[in-house]
């Protein structure tokens, strides 16, 4: 090391540590008091050995039994499910005055309310399989689709983080879904709304926000933004429909952004490729864009355009 280095670094490290004496959230130092993003991440792959328990086997065993392994992985996820729904509460403003003790049954009672929703949510599961299996023709099965589809985790985090969202759990919907964005590009906000038969096909660079309200049997592919107008009111913004609403049976091809919380995109809808909505369309609706007009040079020879059609729905 360089005796410039070695001259300043102890000024350096004084200079840091002091400035977090500021009390200032960037500060807190209290790393046994928050919740752990490995823990969580832990927990969503224990969830996936519950819901799809026939793809997520422990191989380490020479006699396999689905009931023990599902019992087992159960009572680990309720355990340690409960432990970070505790210390999520921490963050909740409106639970600042409660006793540790009354944190605890909070974070029971959050926990069971999870636990008995599993079934539901692979019921819906269930239906979005079933929406990637019929609605794409480069799925070889229904169990390719189960182990390698990004799209399906992406689905199956969100419907876990829903239910905690719905339940009030604080920054856990959100540490589970930002899991979810890391691995798969796709940010859907836990908050968001989605029916059964979601298709989410490619998937990489979707948003969908947090008031989103998605009906059944959409489609949507790569790019898609189901976004807000304008985050300028800021935290006035809190708690207002900030998104559009999706109908069923609505399909959204590549590029497009839907936006605005007075957007409705009416039933059996399709909307083209990087279409740019901010207005309500009503139900039946195609809106596509004008394609632009191409011209191929050979030999220093304009050419015509090669499209006769000068409208295009999507992109793929």
């Amino acid at each position: 090391m360089g005796n410039r280095i070695c001259d300043e670094i102890g000024d350096i490290i004084a200079a840091v540590s002091e400035d977090y004496k500021k009390d200032r959230p960037i500060d807190k130092q209290d790393v046994f008091g928050m919740p752990s993003r490995e823990l969580v991440s832990d927990i969503i792959k224990k969830l996936n050995r519950i819901v799809f328990a026939g793809y997520y086997l422990d191989k380490t065993y020479k006699i396999y039994n689905i009931n023990t392994m599902i019992a087992s992985v159960t009572e680990d996820v309720a355990y340690n499910l409960n432990k970070q729904i505790y210390l999520a509460l921490h963050f909740d403003e409106k639970l600042k005055d409660k006793s540790p003790a009354e944190l605890e049954a909070i974070s029971e009672d959050m926990t069971v309310e999870f636990m008995k929703a599993i079934p539901e949510i692979r019921e819906y599961l269930d239906t979005d399989i079933d929406a990637l299996y019929t609605g794409d023709p480069a799925a070889e099965s229904k169990d390719a689709i189960i182990i390698c589809y990004p799209g399906l985790y992406a689905i199956a985090v969100y419907r876990y983080a829903h239910v905690l969202y719905k339940l009030g759990v604080p920054i856990l919907p959100r540490v589970m879904t930002e899991n979810a964005h890391s691995k798969t590009g796709i940010d859907i906000n836990p908050g968001a709304t989605i029916g059964k038969y979601f298709f989410i096909d490619h998937g990489t660079g979707i948003v969908i926000g947090e008031t989103t309200i998605i009906g059944e049997h959409v489609k949507l592919y790569q790019g898609v933004t189901l976004g807000g107008i304008s985050t300028r009111g800021g935290r006035s913004l809190v708690d207002k429909k900030r998104h559009p609403t999706i109908e069923d049976n609505v399909t959204v091809y590549s590029g497009a952004s839907i936006l605005g919380g007075d957007t409705v995109i009416g039933e059996g809808s399709v909307i083209g490729g990087n279409v740019f909505l901010t207005k309500s369309v009503p139900p039946g609706t195609k809106v596509h864009v004008m394609n632009q007009e191409l011209k191929f040079d050979s030999d220093g020879t304009p050419k015509a355009s090669a499209y006769e059609d000068n409208s295009w729905y999507y992109v793929i």
